[in-house]
C-alpha cells in the first residue's frame, strides 16, 4: 500500500471552522429549546428502533448535539483515527512533509466545511468512544426549508442514526471489517481503465483499476446495506409514531432529487453514490424482508460472510438463496 501522507489535522479543523457558515440565526432560548428537543428525540428513538429492527442492543455511545464547527472538530478527530488505523502518521517526517501536510489539511478543511452544512446526523463508530452526532443548525434549517413538523422531523432523523447504532451494537466486528475493507482498497493495484458508457460514470471510475473497483464495490455493498437498512427502519417506525411521515418523506426525497450544478459535480466526482446507497439499499432490504422477514434480513449482520456482495445488492433473491437456502 502506498504510504498515506501526513495531514495537519489542526489546520484542517481551523480552515473548516473558518469557512463554514454558522447556520440559521436563532434567539438563544430557541437554540436551547432546539437542542433539548433533539436530545429528547434521540432518547425516544432507541426504543422504537429496537422494536422494529429486532436487533439485540445498540452500541454504547455518547449522544452529542453539535453546531457545525464542533461537528468539523469531531469529524476530523474520527478521520484521524481511521487513517491512523490504516498506517498514517500524525507527525511529519521533515520540512517538505510538513508543508505537504499543511496543504492537505487545508484541502480537508475545505471539504469538511462543505459537508458540515448538509449533514443532519452521524453515528461515529471509529472514535475511541462511539458517538451519535446530531447537527442542530442543519436540522433546524432543513425542517424550516421543507416546512415539516419539527418534532416529527427531529425524531425521524434520530431514528436513522439510532439504526446505525444498533447495527454496530449487534455486529461489533463491523468496525474492524470496514477498516480492513478500506485497507484492501488502498492496497489494490493495477492499471487505470476508462469506463464504458454502461459503467458508473464518475471520476472515481476513471481513476480506479479493475482490482480497485472490485474492492470499492465490496466497501460500497456494506455501506449500501447499512444506509438502506436505516432508511427502511426509520420509515417502519414512522408509520407507527409519526403522523406526518408521508409529508416528511415526500419533501425530503424531493430535496434529495434536486438538480443543478451541484448534482452534476456530485455525479462527476462520485459524491452522488451516497444517494444511490439509500435507494439501492432500501430496495434490497424491502425485497429481503418480503421474502424472509426482518429476522432473515438481520442475518446480514451476524457475520461478515453473510454481508451481501455488490451484485447481490442488486439481486436480493440471489442473497436470499445463498444465505437462506
Amino acid at each position: 500500500m502506498e504510504e498515506i501522507g501526513y495531514i495537519d489535522w489542526e489546520r484542517a479543523k481551523a480552515v473548516g471552522r473558518g469557512l463554514v457558515p454558522p447556520g440559521p440565526k436563532l434567539p438563544a432560548p430557541e437554540i436551547k429549546s432546539l437542542v433539548a428537543s433533539i436530545k429528547e428525540a434521540a432518547g425516544k428513538a432507541g426504543e422504537h428502533v429496537a422494536r422494529v429492527t429486532e436487533l439485540d442492543a445498540p452500541a454504547a455511545a455518547d449522544i452529542l448535539v453539535l453546531d457545525r464547527a464542533r461537528w468539523i472538530e469531531a469529524c476530523a478527530a474520527s478521520a484521524g483515527v481511521v487513517l491512523a488505523n490504516l498506517g498514517a502518521t500524525d507527525q511529519p517526517k521533515g520540512r517538505i512533509d510538513k508543508i505537504a501536510g499543511t496543504t492537505r489539511g487545508v484541502q480537508v478543511g475545505v471539504a469538511f466545511a462543505a459537508v458540515a452544512t448538509r449533514v443532519l446526523g452521524q453515528f461515529d463508530p471509529f472514535s475511541p468512544a462511539s458517538r451519535l452526532l446530531l447537527v442542530a443548525p442543519n436540522v433546524a434549517e432543513v425542517e424550516s426549508e421543507l416546512k415539516v413538523d419539527p418534532e416529527d422531523f427531529r425524531l425521524w432523523v434520530c431514528l436513522h442514526e439510532e439504526t446505525h447504532r444498533f447495527q454496530f451494537g449487534h455486529a461489533p466486528w463491523l468496525t474492524g471489517h470496514i477498516l480492513n475493507s478500506i485497507k484492501q482498497l488502498l492496497d489494490a493495484e493495477g492499471e487505470v481503465s476508462w469506463p464504458k458508457k454502461s459503467d458508473r460514470s464518475s471520476l472515481l471510475d476513471m481513476v480506479m483499476s479493475p482490482e480497485q473497483k472490485a474492492q470499492f464495490d465490496q466497501v460500497s455493498a456494506v455501506m449500501t446495506l447499512m444506509e438502506g437498512h436505516a432508511d427502511v427502519m426509520m420509515d417502519r417506525v414512522g408509520v407507527q409514531v409519526l403522523p406526518t411521515l408521508p409529508i416528511i418523506r415526500r419533501a425530503f426525497e424531493a430535496r434529495r432529487d434536486r438538480r443543478g450544478w451541484t448534482a452534476l459535480l456530485g455525479k462527476f466526482i462520485g459524491a452522488d453514490l451516497k444517494l444511490a446507497q439509500y435507494r439501492d439499499g432500501a430496495q434490497f432490504c424491502r425485497a429481503v424482508i418480503d421474502a424472509v422477514g426482518v429476522p432473515g434480513l438481520n442475518k446480514a449482520f451476524s457475520a461478515a460472510e453473510f454481508l451481501p456482495s455488490w451484485a447481490e445488492i442488486h439481486d436480493p433473491a440471489a442473497w436470499v438463496s445463498r444465505v437462506h437456502p
